[in-house]
């Protein structure tokens, strides 16, 4: 994923960005302009990065997680792009494997709904303020979570 930070100018875009949020933090090993928040000011950041007018993030591409298993915490990844200057930026934050509940972004970008859904179905993260908070594509009565690393299931195939 390129970025197009345009006349702006990378040190500026990632300085605009950071200044919106005193807690966010620039994300060091990454391909693409990313930043890091706590859970705490993930919302405030990210309607701060929409409505801010010199970045205009206007779209949520994805939203996943990963599992940090050994580190007793989740991921939160959220992509975004602004259609009207052209540039991306990753967010992520931090939440524990017990309980995991993050705000949910669905007030800021509609398809967030569907994006939680997905992740809550196949993580088992709850987005605190979702509207209709269930499974996506497992059935209601599904046990667990597949996409969590200690996940098993009695049909799986055990490793060869």
């Amino acid at each position: 994923m390129g970025d197009t930070i345009g006349t702006m100018g990378t040190e500026a875009f990632e300085q605009l960005v950071m200044g919106l949020e005193p807690q966010c933090r620039k994300r060091e090993q990454s391909d693409c302009a990313a930043v890091d928040v706590p859970v705490s000011a993930l919302e405030t950041l990210m309607r701060n990065l929409r409505d801010e007018v010199r970045l205009s993030f206007d779209m949520l591409l994805d939203h996943t997680a990963i599992d940090h298993i050994q580190d007793g915490r989740f991921e939160l990844v959220y992509l975004l792009y602004s259609t009207r200057h052209g540039h991306h930026l990753m967010v992520t934050c931090e939440i524990p494997r017990t309980d995991p509940i993050a705000p949910t972004m669905g007030d800021l970008w509609p398809i967030a709904h569907w994006q939680e859904r997905e992740v809550f179905d196949l993580f088992g993260i709850g987005y605190d303020g979702h509207l209709d908070l269930r499974r996506l594509f497992l059935e209601d009565g599904w046990q667990g979570y597949p996409l969590r690393k200690d996940y098993t299931d009695p049909d799986m195939l055990e490793p060869a």
